[in-house]
């Protein structure tokens, strides 16, 4: 069952991703960092929310 922090990384890696493939088609390098650094965040995020969702299993089983 996915929890509240792996949706949300979800959500801040595809942002991110598309602030990053609009921030190269459109030769801005700020929201290309600003993308890179979302996905970033998103990844860490999400990273958390799984092991947070693993310990919960072992707890349950």
């Amino acid at each position: 069952m996915a929890n509240s922090d792996q949706a949300a990384g979800l959500g801040k890696q595809v942002k991110g991703a598309v602030k990053d493939a609009v921030g190269g088609a459109t030769n801005n390098a700020d929201l290309q960092a600003e993308g890179k650094m979302d996905k970033a965040e998103g990844k860490v995020q999400k990273g958390y929310g799984d092991a947070k969702s693993d310990v919960a299993d072992k707890l349950d089983k």
